[in-house]
């Protein structure tokens, strides 16, 4: 009777113990974005990707190599100082295995070295600064989102081959507008020596009347010979109405806005055949991940996914990816399978670069429709660019 007891209560025990360590097994993540302030809508994108990639991938079971999934969502309200300490505490007092995130530039920036210090991945969606995974960059930091060189080397791509071009700059005055120029600047030299960045305008993120940017944008490009251009690289509301309304083609000026999300990209109707280049369109990449984002989020949002969306999506499928290619969630292991790893997304084949843990991936040059049958049928593709057609450089210091 004694020896039934001792071992009721050692299979008790055992099976105590084996849920705790089912309980602390629990695959848990961090997604940290800018929920609050001028760029919500892009937080909240991207939140809804990734839900919905975790969704997709695990076929609705929010499980992932016998693990129980668990986001532990934060809003760093584009601080950087609060996306720091966020982290700090996502991997010090949460325990999570890999944080996600941020939107803003500068905040994703300060959070680059809370990863090294605990010694735990960041996988950074959507900020795009080229010195997080350049001069900033440490191990611990992959990234899905595009960075500032591909929306360059896009937008490069974008331009004839031949023929004398002139452009201008406008951008705002920060971290993303300025990685932006240079870059479109070194992509330029490098794809289209036959175009030439003749003028940079930068402007507060919160302006509203671009009259006197505009002129200054139109009196260095009006008496310019050939092909004459305003490069438009913003976030958020977006200054192309404002600058159209001034009537630029009365010098022979064209705008190329760049892509954007849809409710900006609305206000590109008026000007059908303008063209640019965009990290995603819903219409452009054709494989069952991007067929089933489309029509589920058309049927839950009554609206198509959106740029951030996918990009959230993306990151779901990295971390998902990377956590069954390493066994589990050791740091060391989780780097070693991610440097060189490919994986599926709504745009297709991605591919963290082992140099930099930058995503290779491709971008689409698009038209806009003269007539489209929706509010959100906006875009035509004109060409994928492919990554061999953008050869980013390595600015890290590894």
């Amino acid at each position: 009777m004694h020896r039934m007891m001792k071992a009721a209560g050692l299979a008790a025990a055992l099976l105590a113990g084996s849920a705790l360590s089912a309980q602390a097994a629990d695959l848990k993540i961090a997604l940290i974005a800018g929920k609050t302030g001028p760029l919500e809508a892009y937080a909240k994108q991207t939140e809804t990707g990734f839900m919905m990639g975790l969704e997709y991938l695990t076929k609705g079971t929010m499980t992932w190599q016998g693990r129980k999934i668990e986001v532990i969502v934060k809003d760093d309200q584009l601080k950087p100082d609060l996306a720091k300490s966020l982290l700090e505490q996502a991997y010090a007092d949460d325990n999570v295995d890999i944080a996600v995130g941020t939107t803003s530039s500068g905040a994703a920036l300060a959070m680059l070295p809370v990863a090294e210090e605990h010694k735990k991945i960041l996988l950074v969606e959507p900020a795009v600064a080229d010195a997080i995974t350049g001069e900033k960059w440490n191990k611990y930091i992959f990234r899905t989102a595009r960075n500032s060189m591909q929306d360059a080397y896009a937008g490069a791509a974008a331009f004839p081959r031949t023929g004398e071009i002139h452009v201008a700059t406008l951008a705002q005055d920060y971290a993303f507008g300025r990685d932006g120029v240079k870059a479109l600047k070194d992509a330029l030299a490098q794809l289209r020596p036959n175009v030439k960045v003749v003028f940079e305008e930068y402007a507060p993120t919160q302006t509203t009347d671009f009259t006197a940017s505009a002129q200054r944008l139109f009196d260095a490009l009006k008496d310019k010979p050939g092909k004459k251009v305003i490069s438009v690289i913003w976030a958020g509301p977006h200054p192309l109405p404002k600058i159209a309304d001034l009537k630029p083609e009365r010098f022979g000026i064209e705008i190329a806005p760049g892509g954007n999300i849809l409710p900006v990209m609305k206000g590109y109707r008026p000007y059908p055949g303008m063209e640019g280049a965009v990290y995603y369109y819903y219409d452009f990449p054709k494989n069952p991940m991007n067929d089933w984002l489309v029509a589920e989020h058309t049927k839950r949002f009554q609206s198509p996914p959106d740029f951030f969306t996918a990009g959230g999506f993306a990151a779901a499928s990295a971390v998902l990816t990377a956590v069954e290619k390493a066994g589990g969630t050791n740091t060391d292991k989780l780097i070693a399978a991610m440097e060189g790893m490919s994986f599926d997304t709504p745009k297709g084949k991605m591919q963290f670069r082992k140099e930099d843990h930058q995503a290779l991936q491709s971008m689409y040059h698009f038209r806009v429709k003269k007539d489209g049958k929706d509010e959100n049928d906006l875009l035509e593709l004109i060409q994928v660019i492919s990554p061999q057609d953008m050869p980013l450089p390595i600015r890290n210091k590894r």
